[in-house]
């Protein structure tokens, strides 16, 4: 870990809570919004999340599965998929939008500048609504799996499950 943690500290809760009290459980509040308040399908939010977890590298995301209210979690095997995002018979058009679109995002973002055959694929599979949820979703999981990962903080991260 590259962050010293006080003995008897929970890493997460310190370095989120207490080590930036004035950004830490704001960050923390927009991270768990992007579970709590999705208006995307359990498919398409997972294959974008775990691309991005691939991308990262971070090893709590890479376990982490989203479940749903009704206990609805993806296939096993669903990881797999995504890292074969271009050629797995697995995907609709949709989900596999979602890991092109978290690929490109974290990768590329200036090839998606001007992009009309992507955004024309994407404006016919998505709403407006839904892209710009889907590209906050990508923003706050780029942004937060590498901020742990860098840290160190993936190795030693236990979040309760959250359901969505």
């Amino acid at each position: 870990m590259n962050i010293d943690i006080p003995e008897g500290k929970d890493p997460i809760g310190y370095v989120w809570g207490e080590l930036v009290p004035g950004i830490g459980p704001s960050a923390s509040a927009f991270s768990l919004a992007v579970y709590e308040h999705t208006t995307l399908g359990l498919r398409e939010f997972e294959a974008a999340r775990l691309r991005i977890a691939q991308i990262n590298g971070c090893l709590f995301c890479l376990d982490w599965r989203t479940e749903r209210d009704d206990g609805q979690k993806v296939e096993d095997g669903f990881a797999d998929a995504v890292t074969q995002w271009r050629t797995t018979d697995a995907f609709d058009d949709r989900t596999r939008l979602a890991a092109e679109y978290a690929e490109r995002y974290a990768l590329d973002h200036h090839g998606l500048d001007g992009d009309t055959g992507f955004w024309t694929r994407m404006t016919a599979h998505y709403s407006q609504r839904e892209i710009v949820e889907l590209s906050m979703s990508i923003g706050s999981w780029l942004a937060f799996g590498r901020l742990n990962h860098v840290l160190g903080l993936d190795a030693v991260c236990v979040l309760p499950p959250h359901t969505v």
